[in-house]
Formats: structure tokens, C-alpha cells, sequence
């Protein structure tokens, strides 16, 4: 069967299509049917089927004498280590681990907050909670302490495991300080703390609530999987929300062991035993579904990689590793390949190594533009896909269906959405738009299995954030078309929350930031274009009357509040003082329009706006900072 084949047969019957694909997972009960409705739009899959992720992942592959195959091959060039993890001896790891949580009291329900670097011991972690059928939220490693206690009162955890450091090209990230800052500001705070002494840095444990991670597991009896209701939590992942509080995205089990066991035949062309590496990292959707769960449910070996595309110790470090392990599928961000483009902008790295195992490569986690595409594709002789997807999908809304089809590729575009995924181009008023214009792209519910279902505990802000806008649709917040081949364009973000090397961040968590600087009056932040990250953000601050102190010493204490805030992460080293902000009448601050000028791109004067000069005082400012090249008609 061709792509259109498989896409009608799931259009045509969606509940035989997503029953008969529940078939290549292992379940304890099987569900009586895919789809519940009763509570639409709330709609949830499988759920009265009993299933275990990390026996999915892990117990079933040794079960099926496939045990001595490499499971994680963790690869640091940071500290100069490798090591291979078979799948019986992560199953061992795991089970050991899990019943030392359970020992601590962690019970299937429970939250734990997952705080570590790249290293296998947090994909151990992940799949020792899902054993126990304890709900895990991974944070990503290095996160500011505030942010971090956010998420602790939000999920509120029983327990949290944590790394004593995370390490960078030529520096350390302390985690524990930061860790202990974070459990120090939170209202809620966990029974224990179980940390990972790295021996870079060792940690002071605190007593009374420290566990050493060897220690914690001495003695222990290893325990079996708990089979879990196919709509029990899996995880929590926190996505940016537009408001600056994070929304946690919810995963049910078995609907996201499905989807991802479906999407690594189908999507990334892999079979069980090929080696699949996905570079990116545990905090984000992309560790989740394609570093921990995906590749191993699949029976795939997963490459856990702690280094950069660039200095760790050259721009050939991607080329190496697929050479070195045998990578057949290789995922990355955009953002990653502009960073070695700029490097070896000749490919001359790529030249040094044996990339005959590799098949395919995959960009996503931004829009991947169609220079670096081209340049990746002339260098590496090899497909380079474009796929679309979000954290609250779980997995690929648009791509290349490489295991069903290779289908002609279009430059700018992911693709065609996937089964499971009705995508239509939507005006403001909700109506489809004709093939090729621009408009707001919303999926007709219900979503497929794997999609979250939910925000935690926040079902209001969950139907007001995805699912009002367009009744009967998920709002994605991405702008973009669909030609008249059916293929999806994605162009922009609807909102204010932008991309920063993949990762979505809030520009109304920084505002917020900004404006608690006790000489800032007034703030907005921008997204504007970078070749290398593909947006930074820049902030724009009004002083309070009176004062007078030197701008640049006000920039560099807002640059530095919003770093230690939100992290670096956020890469904002861009701030400028300007005497007013561009609004509507209403007051509204025209950030679009901003965004435009400081892009020098073409844009119409909003109507409803107060002041047209000011305008002109932004361009000034944005010009003092390399920005805003060209003077528009305004």
C-alpha cells in the first residue's frame, strides 16, 4: 500500500486502522475498542486496556530472546566515554531502580521530577517510573531554580532524581545549587531526593532528604511492571504557555506506545535492530518520543549523546558518531546544522567519515529552512526530510512517510500529514481556505493516539488554549497553507511564544522578568530572526520617570535577570531602552509589526494605531543593534 492507500484506509475507518496498529504493542488486557467519545471534546484512546510502557521497551524485547542486543549506547564526548547498555542489563537496571522507589513509598499515580544531564541513568529513570506506573516530569537539566519550583508546585512529586551536574563545552552546571534553590522556593516540597553523583562534581547531600543513587538502590529487590490503564499519565512535559506559566502536556500510555511504535516503521523507516539517534535532549518532546520511548518499543538501539554539533571537538561530531555506531535514521533540529554549516561551511568533516549506514535524516522542532536543507542534502548525499510535529502532538503531524512511501519532496514543506491527522488551513472565522493561502492551521478532532489529551490538572486552560478558538478543531498556534498536492506549509507562530534552536520559549515569561527590574516602566519582547537559532529574543524597556542611570548598565542587569531566571536557554543578550512602545488605541503593543521592521520585512500600518512616529523611534533602536537594515514605507 501506497501513502494515499494507508491515509484512506485510516480516513475511511479510524477505529479498525487504530485497532488493528494497537496490535503491534503488548498489552495485559486489550482494549475493547480505540476511541472514547463520551466526554468529547475531550477524546481519549484505549483506555480500558492494561499495559506497561517499560515492559513495551525494555521486558518484551528480552522476553523474545533478543536481550543481548545493544539497547542505549551512550556516547560523551565531553568526558571522553562510551558505553553500551544491552537490553537485558537495562531491564535489570530498571527493575532494580523501581523497586527502590517503591521502597521509598512511590506509588503507581505518583509524581517523580526528572532533573539530569544526557547520560543513560535518566532514560533509567524514565522507564523505572513508567515500570511502577509512577507519572514522571522531565525538566530539562540546567533549568533556572524558579522555573523549576514552578513545575514542582504544579505537578507536586513525590520524589526527585537529579544529577550532581550537567556539563557543557568547557564549563559546569551545578545542578544541585540549583536544585536546592528550586525545592527552597517552592510551597510543595518531596518526601526525598535521590542524586546522581557525577565525578566531575560530587554534591553535598543533604540529610534527612538526599539519597545517593547507588546507595538508594543497595539491597534492593528488583520488581516486576505494573500494568497501567491505557489512559493513565505516562508523563507531564511542560511546553511555554503565552501567558509565562507552562502548560503540562499530558501522555497517556498506551496511545503514545502505539503512535510511536506505528511512526518508527512508518515515518523513519527503521526496523528493530537498526540504530536510530535522535540529537537532542531528555527535557524535550524529542528525548520523550524518539531517545527513550520510541527506538526502544521498537526494538531499536538509541544513541544517548552528551556533546554540541560544534566543539565537542569539531564540527564533524554528528559524522562520527553515525560512522562510529552504525546510525541508520538521524534526527536533529535545523538550528544544529546551521551551526556546522557556519563551521565547514564545505563539508570538508563530512569527507572524513564511512556515512554509508545512514538511510535517512530528519529536521524538526522549527521550520527548516530550505538553504541549510539543500546544503545538508548536497553535503551527506542522503534524503534530508522536513517533518512537523509539537510537544503537545507527541509525534509527526507532517512528513515523508520514508517507510510506507518516499514521496517527491517539496523545499519549505514537511510534507503531508500523517494518519490520524486531518490538517486544514483555517480564517479567522473558522472556514477552510482555498489550497495555497495563508491561514491558521487547526486539525479536525479528534487527534490521534499519542496526542495529548489534556493539560494537568488544567482542563479549562486546556479547552481554552487548543480548543475554542475553532470548535471541533485543535489549534495548533501555527500559521501556514496546504497546496493544491496536499502537502502542508507551516510558516509562522501565531502567537508570542518563539523558537529559539527549537526550543519554544514565552516572551511574556521574559516581560514578565523585565518589568520586575524596579527602574522598568513598560516592556515587550520580540522574536527576530537569527541565522544560527533562528529567532532570539530582544527586549525593549521604558524607564520610570527619573531615572537616571547609564542604559547600558540597566540593559546588562535585565539581560542577566532574565538568564538567571529562565536560563540561558533562552540565549537573550539583546535588550535596548526606547522612550514608548508602538500600541493600538486599546493599548494593545503592536509586537508583530515590531517584529517586521526589526526583519526588514514589508508591513502594512495597523490601523488602529496611536502614534505612527513611534515607529520611526523603534527602527532607531532596532538600528542601533544591527537590525531594522532597510526603511519601509510606513
Amino acid at each position: 500500500m501506497g501513502y494515499k492507500d494507508v491515509y484512506a484506509a485510516w480516513a475511511a475507518d479510524p477505529e479498525a486502522f487504530w485497532m488493528q496498529a494497537a496490535d503491534a504493542i503488548d498489552w495485559d488486557r486489550k482494549p475493547s475498542k480505540a476511541l472514547y467519545d463520551e466526554n468529547a471534546p475531550l477524546y481519549e484512546w484505549y483506555s480500558d486496556g492494561m499495559v506497561n510502557a517499560c515492559w513495551n521497551a525494555v521486558d518484551r524485547h528480552v522476553e523474545n530472546g533478543r536481550g543481548e542486543q545493544t539497547a542505549i549506547i551512550y556516547d560523551s564526548p565531553i568526558t571522553h566515554t562510551k558505553r553500551e547498555i544491552s537490553y537485558v542489563e537495562l531491564r535489570n537496571r530498571v527493575a532494580t531502580l523501581a523497586g527502590a522507589l517503591r521502597a521509598k513509598g512511590v506509588e503507581k499515580g505518583d509524581r517523580v521530577i526528572i532533573y539530569m544531564p544526557m547520560i543513560p541513568e535518566a532514560i533509567e529513570a524514565m522507564l523505572a517510573c513508567a515500570r511502577i506506573g509512577a507519572v514522571h516530569s522531565v525538566v530539562f537539566g540546567g533549568f533556572a531554580a524558579n522555573e523549576l519550583a514552578v513545575r514542582i508546585d504544579d505537578c507536586q512529586p513525590k520524589a526527585i532524581i537529579a544529577a550532581s551536574c550537567g556539563l557543557e563545552p568547557g564549563r559546569t552546571v551545578h545542578y544541585k545549587p540549583l536544585l536546592d534553590g528550586a525545592i527552597d522556593l517552592a510551597k510543595h516540597k518531596p518526601d526525598f531526593c535521590v542524586i546522581y553523583q557525577r565525578e566531575q562534581e560530587v554534591a553535598q547531600l543533604i540529610p534527612g532528604r538526599d539519597v545517593n543513587w547507588h546507595g538508594f538502590q543497595y539491597g534492593i529487590q528488583p520488581v516486576d511492571c505494573l500494568p497501567v490503564e491505557g489512559n493513565h499519565p505516562a508523563y507531564i512535559l511542560y511546553t511555554s504557555g503565552t501567558t509565562g506559566q507552562p502548560k503540562g502536556v499530558v501522555r497517556h500510555t498506551a496511545g503514545h506506545l502505539v503512535a510511536l511504535e506505528w511512526s518508527m516503521q512508518n515515518v523513519y523507516d527503521v526496523d528493530p535492530g537498526d540504530v536510530f539517534w535522535a540529537a537532542s535532549d531528555v527535557g524535550w518532546v524529542v528525548g520523550h518520543s524518539y531517545i527513550c520511548y520510541g527506538p526502544l518499543v521498537h526494538g531499536n538501539t538509541t544513541i544517548v549523546f552528551e556533546g554540541k554539533p560544534i566543539g565537542t571537538p569539531d564540527a564533524g561530531t554528528f559524522w562520527r558518531v553515525i560512522s562510529e555506531h552504525k546510525v541508520k535514521s538521524f534526527f536533529t533540529a535545523p538550528t544544529a546544522f546551521r551551526a556546522v554549516k557556519r563551521e565547514d561551511p564545505e563539508g570538508e568533516y563530512v569527507r572524513k567519515y564511512d556515512l554509508s549506514c545512514l538511510k535517512n535524516v530528519y529536521l524538526a522542532g522549527e521550520r527548516a529552512d530550505p538553504d541549510t536543507l539543500i546544503w545538508a542534502q548536497e553535503k551527506l548525499g542522503k534524503p534530508v526530510i522536513d517533518h512537523w510535529w509539537q510537544t503537545e502532538t507527541g509525534w509527526p503531524v507532517a512528513a515523508n512517510p520514508m517507510g510506507i512511501e518516499p514521496l517527491p519532496f517539496k523545499l519549505g514543506s514537511p510534507s503531508v500529514p500523517m494518519p490520524g491527522y486531518d490538517v486544514q488551513v483555517l480564517d479567522e472565522a473558522g472556514q477552510p481556505m482555498p489550497a495555497g493561502q495563508l491561514g491558521a492551521i487547526a486539525i479536525k478532532l479528534p487527534l490521534p493516539p499519542g496526542t495529548l489529551p489534556t493539560l494537568w490538572q488544567a482542563e479549562a486552560r486546556f479547552r481554552s488554549s487548543y480548543l475554542t478558538h475553532f470548535p471541533g478543531y485543535y489549534e495548533t498556534g501555527d500559521a501556514g497553507m496546504i497546496d493544491e498536492d496536499g502537502y502542508v506549509y507551516i510558516m509562522a507562530r501565531t502567537d508570542d511564544v518563539i523558537n529559539v534552536a527549537g526550543h519554544r520559549l514565552s516572551t511574556g515569561a521574559m516581560e514578565e522578568i523585565l518589568a520586575s527590574h524596579p527602574d522598568v516602566a513598560e516592556t515587550a519582547v520580540i522574536g527576530v530572526s537569527d541565522p544560527l537559532k533562528g529567532q532570539l529574543p530582544l527586549g525593549f524597556v521604558c524607564l520610570s520617570k527619573g531615572v537616571n542611570r547609564p542604559y547600558e548598565e540597566i540593559v546588562r542587569e535585565c539581560v542577566t535577570m532574565v538568564r538567571d531566571r529562565i536560563g540561558p536557554v533562552a540565549a537573550f543578550k539583546l535588550a535596548v531602552v526606547v522612550d514608548r512602545l508602538p500600541k493600538t488605541r486599546s493599548g494593545k503593543i503592536l509586537r508583530a509589526t515590531m517584529v517586521k521592521i526589526a526583519d526588514a520585512e514589508e508591513f502594512k500600518l495597523p490601523a488602529t494605531i496611536d502614534d505612527p512616529a513611534v515607529l520611526d523611534e523603534i527602527r532607531l533602536a532596532l538600528q542601533s543593534l544591527g537590525y531594522a537594515k532597510q526603511k519601509h514605507p510606513a
